[in-house]
């Protein structure tokens, strides 16, 4: 063993657990103490600035100049009272991360000192250089500008002595830059969209609500044996590395007892988040070992996508307070389950009425199958859409494996919806409807039970299943955006929404009452989706061939299924909804196909290096060794008939190393050939598709003669943690 490793493995298994830092107080008492919410809004504005404030970011209305000002003076002055000595625009650009730049509160005060200033100007509007972000061709990289701006509907909160303020991210020339803005604008689209359907039942409606609740997995692994592989820490991955001989098949790790020191950093985690007004409620162990699991209540979504980026940042720095590191990557170790981030989704009036939810009577259900009708069409029609929106290099690592969803979208109603939605479609309108003037509408087939809460058993193997009252859309991976997703789901539910409403309005423009239409519409809606709805096991090679026949996207290549994107139909829904441009959509698919690239281009970086100047010389290092070995027997036995059987072993391991030895050389430099030839295409997706079809399968084929040399050569010369130290905290 190495000395680093040995040193890695020692402090590893001897280090004592870091006491969190828990407050006394119980947590509403500090709850949302470093956020500028309504209750600090209250404390530090003026009361018509409050309204005018509030009044904006509840009707989505602008915020005048002056009110700014006020509203940064307010903010100024709380956050100095608590310290803070910087301040930045928080933005989200198209990295999967979080950017910032930080700027001092101080200005000249006209006789040689400083005085602390903070204007509206500069909380509504920052110009940081866009240059080096992911624009995909949308400016020239000489031509640095761009615009951060405020997003009043998410507060802004502090982090160490810093005023951090949500902002949307743009070029110079408008178009987004970033994850936030087209959200915000497919939340907004959504919400009209979906008001207009809602009224046909309640005309008692302001406002239509998005809900985000995501599911955050992730791993932790001991920050010394971290820093001792270099794959780890370039990739958050193991390119390399033999299964433990006990992982996950004892199912102990899961929902069991949490490891003191992971509880300890839970809860101090858990204080941050609180600190900072996200509400994290659930934690437990996943399947894998030093797999665990946070989720929070469930919030608006542009919000909830917000703290949910905000909370894989405090992860990071939170875990090295107790000598760990969080793994966010969908697949940091073979063999054993990826994470994912599950994103429960759902919608609900201003008067709390959730629209996934079924009501007392036959209006509200028709209502409550009305919008899960639209929204299994949306998914129907835009399945490779949402599908190419959470696919990533990093998230085919763990689609299609028994521990996520398949790499094919399908959405899992459970037997009563389903049963529900057979009979209407097979029902006829005149057997099932009927309308009465005093009491509205009835469904000849009966009423939908009042509580649908845990009548169904769940399918994990769903994508897109319905849980009760929201949808989960569970294929994203746990380390993007959750927006990304999110933005494709709105924007997509909205279109169809919209076109529903036409429908609807088409057949009363020829004389159908608005409840005969409604249900006509929902008739031909329930027949033309129905291959989108499985209920059975989607892992099977069956669905798999069965999907294909139904007309569903099979597509397993990311560059490829990136297409989606810019299909007629895609740029159709994002243009005339108003949430992308063409122009923005085109640029979006040349940052994945770049980012595909790169993630690709630094994992085979990475194994090539490790293979040459890690694995290869500690290999025949061994192979001395044994060799050695083989001529000390034969010296001391000479020609002793019993010395050829003594030796046969140690021969036959010296052919066996020298074979993957070769096998690796010549791989590696396979795979240098394989990336120089890609590298000189000049067209983005068709590099990336060399990317995938010619470079990436490289990295198994490495991984498995290296895995063999791990099970041959002594464990004391191998130079990097094994799956067995990596995967079980001490």
């Amino acid at each position: 063993m190495s000395i680093s490793r040995f040193n890695a493995v020692e402090k590893a298994s001897n280090r004592k657990a870091v006491e969190a830092v828990t407050p006394e107080h119980k947590v509403s008492e500090y709850y949302g103490e470093n956020v500028f919410n309504r209750k600090a809004m209250q404390k530090y504005l003026s009361k018509e600035t409050y309204k005018a404030l509030t009044h904006a970011i509840d009707n989505g209305t602008p915020i005048d100049r002056e009110i700014a000002n006020h509203v940064a003076a307010g903010m100024r002055m709380w956050a100095l009272e608590k310290g803070v000595t910087h301040y930045t625009h928080w933005f989200q650009p198209l990295t999967d991360g979080t950017a910032e730049k930080h700027d001092a509160f101080v200005e000249h005060d006209g006789n040689g000192g400083m005085i602390e200033e903070f204007s509206g100007k500069l909380l509504v509007q920052q110009e940081p250089d866009a240059s080096s972000f992911p624009n995909g061709g949308l400016r020239n990289t000489f031509e640095a500008r761009g615009y951060s701006a405020w997003d009043p509907s998410s507060p802004a909160f502090i982090v160490d002595d810093t005023l951090c303020i949500p902002t949307v991210f743009i070029a110079y020339t408008g178009e987004a830059l970033d994850y936030k803005t087209p959200l915000i604008r497919s939340i907004e689209v959504l919400g009209e969209a979906a008001k207009d359907v809602y009224r046909y039942f309640d005309e008692d409606v302001n406002k239509i609500i998005t809900y985000l609740g995501w599911e955050q997995e992730y791993f932790l692994v001991d920050e010394d044996l971290y820093s001792a592989r270099p794959d780890l820490s370039l990739t958050e991955r193991t390119l390399l590395g033999h299964e433990s001989a006990k992982n996950q098949q004892l199912d102990d790790h899961y929902f069991g007892a949490i490891p003191s020191r992971v509880q300890e950093f839970m809860k101090d985690l858990e204080t941050e988040c609180y600190k900072l007004g996200i509400p994290v409620k659930t934690r437990h162990n996943e399947v894998a070992p030093n797999q665990f699991e946070l989720a929070p209540i469930y919030e608006e979504c542009n919000l909830a996508n917000d703290h949910n980026q905000l909370l894989m940042s405090v992860m990071k720095r939170v875990s090295r307070r107790h000598n760990f590191r969080v793994l966010l990557h969908e697949k940091p170790f073979n063999g054993v389950n990826g994470s994912g981030k599950h994103c429960n989704w759902s919608m609900g009036t201003d008067k709390g009425v959730n629209l996934f939810s079924p009501g007392k009577d036959r209006e509200d259900n028709l209502r409550f199958i009305t919008f899960v009708v639209n929204t299994i069409m949306a998914v129907y029609k835009y399945n490779a859409l949402l599908k190419a929106s959470i696919a990533s290099a990093t998230n085919a690592h763990r689609l299609g494996a028994n521990e996520a969803p398949p790499a094919i979208i399908s959405t899992f109603l459970g037997t009563q919806i389903s049963e529900i939605l057979d009979k209407f479609e097979n029902s006829s309108i005149e057997d099932a409807i009927e309308v009465d003037d005093k009491k509205g509408l009835h469904l000849g087939f009966g009423q939908i039970p009042e509580l649908l809460l845990d009548n169904t058993d769940r399918n994990r193997t769903s994508p897109f299943a319905f849980t009760g009252n929201r949808f989960e859309f569970r294929a994203p991976g746990s380390s993007v955006n959750c927006g990304s997703a999110m933005l494709a789901l709105n924007s997509a539910v909205a279109y169809q929404l919209q076109q529903f409403k036409k429908d609807v309005e088409a057949l009363q423009a020829e004389g159908k009452s608005k409840e005969v239409a409604i249900f006509k519409v929902l008739k031909a809606y329930i027949k033309e989706s129905k291959p989108i709805r499985f209920d059975g096991n989607g892992y099977s090679d069956e669905w798999k061939e069965e999907a294909a026949k139904r007309g569903l996207d099979c597509q397993n290549s990311v560059p490829l299924q990136y297409d989606a994107y810019l299909k007629p139909e895609s740029i159709e829904m994002f243009t005339s909804t108003g949430v992308l441009t063409q122009k923005e959509l085109e640029a979006r698919n040349e940052v994945k196909w770049e980012v595909y690239i790169k993630k690709v281009q630094i994992e085979a970086r990475v194994l090539g290096d490790l293979s040459l100047n890690h694995i290869i010389p500690v290999a025949v290092r061994y192979q001395s060794v044994l060799l050695d070995n083989i001529a000390k027997l034969k010296e001391t036995f000479g020609d002793d008939p019993e010395f050829r059987d003594m030796s046969e072993e140690p021969r036959r391991l010296v052919r066996k190393i020298a074979g993957h030895i070769c096998a690796v050389t010549k791989k590696v430099d396979e795979m240098v050939e394989a990336r120089k030839k890609a590298n000189r295409l000049t067209d983005m997706r068709e590099k990336a598709i060399a990317y995938h079809d010619s470079v990436a399968p490289y990295l198994d084929e490495i991984r498995d003669h290296i895995d063999d040399l791990e099970l041959m050569v002594d464990n004391q010369m191998w130079p990097l943690p094994k799956y067995r130290e990596l995967l079980f905290i001490r």
